[in-house]
């Protein structure tokens, strides 16, 4: 058989949509096309496919391939698409067989080696995954993540050789097992490490039982950092759902996201020169900006140069938000 069809996962913000890895093998000169709108990165997969499947001892078929990653008006970036086209390079020459292939979405990066590199960006990929009935191949390193959604099957690898053992033989991958995650957050600071400042702790407490923002002003050094440092700690915890969002917006953040950060409510503490792109995001490739990464969790803004009497001291006003 000379097409081969696999199913990989795009970034776009925080949402993965559905990117069909098509690869049809042809006669003619040898030579390798991407098509479907795909960046430098992925263009560049081409020389780490061949490479990673001659050095895994697979034969790189001499003939006219050509690889479609639909829909072909979303754009494709980086490293993520080397898995799949390597994968459809294989079924589409008959190195591997292509039956099973309908049941597996896959994402991962390629070494020449033919070793899997870790991603960013999967957690939204694996919830779409587990919506579309499908199980994940992701890289062994990026499992963890992955396995942050319930009722999804994941098939974590270290190297292509595993993978095509797995769609040889069936089964060959074992299942991602991880320990129940904690539903209890542990924060570094916490309230009842302040002394003193009573009524400063009770607007703390009145903001986070009735989810208010919170204002504070103020001369240098009088503790309103301290407090709002402590504000999440006293947060109710946060529900499955919105653990999962807070987490698919860090995954796509050049800031990554840590299982060990599984639930607890984020604090965000930008520079008060930081621009209107850092607070809101954006960008030719659009990234969350400073009050995405606060979603579900605290935003703690600093003006330090504000000036509420011109006699007066410099004074700080501080929001929690």
């Amino acid at each position: 058989m000379s097409l081969a069809l696999l199913y990989s996962r795009a970034r776009e913000g925080i949402n993965a949509p559905l990117v069909d890895v098509e690869v049809h093998l042809a006669n003619g000169l040898p030579a390798l096309s991407i098509v479907g709108l795909p960046e430098k990165a992925v263009q560049e997969s081409k020389d780490r496919v061949r490479g990673a499947l001659i050095n895994s001892r697979f034969e790189f078929p001499a003939r006219r391939i050509t690889i479609n990653l639909a829909p072909a008006d979303l754009p494709k970036e980086g490293g993520r698409f080397d898995l799949p086209i390597a994968l459809g390079v294989l079924a589409a020459s008959g190195q591997i067989p292509s039956e099973t292939l309908s049941q597996y979405e896959f994402i991962g990066e390629l070494a020449l080696s033919g070793e899997l590199r870790q991603v960013k960006g999967v957690l939204p990929v694996a919830l779409a995954a587990r919506d579309a009935g499908r199980a994940l191949v992701v890289p062994q390193e990026s499992a963890a993540e992955a396995a942050l959604v319930s009722g999804l099957d994941i098939c974590p690898a270290r190297h292509l050789l595993e993978i095509c053992e797995h769609l040889t033989q069936g089964g060959r991958i074992p299942r991602y097992t991880t320990p129940p995650k904690s539903r209890t957050p542990v924060f570094g600071s916490d309230l009842s490490d302040v002394r003193g400042q009573p009524h400063a702790k009770r607007a703390l407490e009145i903001a986070a039982a009735g989810n208010h923002s919170l204002l504070m002003i103020g001369p240098p050094g009088t503790g309103k950092s301290m407090l709002a440092s402590r504000l999440p700690g006293i947060l109710p915890s946060m529900t499955e759902a919105e653990a999962l969002e807070t987490a698919a917006v860090l995954s796509v953040s050049d800031h990554g996201f840590s299982a060990e950060h599984w639930s607890c409510r984020p604090f965000r503490q930008p520079h008060h020169t930081a621009s209107g792109v850092a607070l809101v995001g954006g960008g030719s490739n659009p990234k969350p900006g400073e009050i995405s990464l606060a979603h579900n969790g605290v935003m703690f803004l600093d003006y330090p140069r504000l000036l509420v009497n011109e006699r007066a001291p410099k004074t700080k006003v501080q929001m929690c938000l």
